[in-house]
C-alpha cells in the first residue's frame, strides 16, 4: 500500500511532481552557488597568503649609499693635468659635491657641481673655472645671457647675469663670474643671489691668488 504524500504546508496540499522536481532544483542551484562563493573565498585568501609571504619573506637590502666624491683628490689630478691652480670650494657642513670633473672642448673647464646637504635646502650653484678665457666664454654656459651688471663680493668686482628663462636654461636663475688671472670663473645654478654672493666670498682668497701667480 503506498504512503500518502506529505501535505506542503505552504501549498495546503501534497506536492505536484512537477513541485517537487522544481523544488529540488532551486535547492541544488542555491547549494552549486553558495559552493562557488565559497570557493572565490578560499582562492582569494590562498592568493593573499602567497603574497604576504612574497612581501614579508623575501629579503630585501638596504639602499646603495651614494659614493663620496674626492673632491680634493680629483683636483689635485686636474692641477697635474693642467699644469694650473685649480678652484677648490671649501664644503664646510652645508655643501656635498655631485659631480666634478675636467671637461674638455674648445674652452677646457674645471667643472663642480655643488648642492646642499641638509634636506630641507634646495638648488645647486656650479662653480666653473675656465681655463685661458675671460667674460666672453660665460654666455656659453649661460644659454647666451651675458652680464647686466655687475657687483662687488669680497673686495672684487664680479660680473652679474640673470637669464630670463631659468627653466629653458637648465634650472639656471643666477650667476656671478669674474677673472682670475688667465682663467674666467662662474658661478652659476638656482640657488638665490645672497646664496651665490656667499659662496663667491669664500672663493675670494683663491681668486687672488690665480690673480698673483699670472
Amino acid at each position: 500500500m503506498n504512503k500518502p504524500a506529505p501535505i506542503v504546508a505552504e501549498l495546503g496540499r501534497p506536492e505536484t511532481p512537477e513541485e517537487t522536481a522544481a523544488r529540488k532544483a532551486a535547492s541544488s542551484k542555491a547549494y552549486r552557488s553558495s559552493q562557488t562563493v565559497r570557493s572565490l573565498i578560499a582562492a582569494l585568501l590562498a592568493t593573499l597568503a602567497i603574497l604576504a609571504v612574497i612581501i614579508f619573506a623575501v629579503p630585501r637590502g638596504e639602499p646603495t649609499a651614494a659614493e663620496e666624491i674626492d673632491l680634493t683628490g680629483i683636483a689635485a689630478d686636474v692641477e697635474s693635468t693642467m699644469d694650473s691652480a685649480v678652484i677648490v670650494p671649501d664644503l664646510g657642513s652645508f655643501w656635498r659635491v655631485n659631480a666634478a670633473e675636467l671637461q674638455g672642448g674648445a674652452t677646457v673647464v674645471w667643472d663642480i657641481t655643488l648642492a646642499p646637504s641638509a634636506d630641507d635646502e634646495r638648488g645647486f650653484i656650479k662653480v666653473a673655472q675656465a681655463f685661458d678665457a675671460d667674460s666672453k666664454w660665460a654666455p656659453q654656459r649661460l644659454g647666451g645671457t651675458a652680464a647686466t651688471d655687475t657687483v662687488t663680493v669680497g673686495g672684487i668686482e664680479w660680473d652679474v647675469f640673470t637669464p630670463s628663462d631659468s627653466a629653458a636654461n637648465q634650472n639656471i636663475s643666477y650667476a656671478l663670474g669674474t677673472q682670475a688671472g688667465d682663467d674666467y670663473v662662474l658661478l652659476y645654478g638656482s640657488r638665490s643671489a645672497d646664496s651665490t654672493a656667499e659662496l663667491a666670498e669664500s672663493l675670494v682668497p683663491q681668486i687672488r691668488a690665480l690673480s698673483e701667480a699670472s
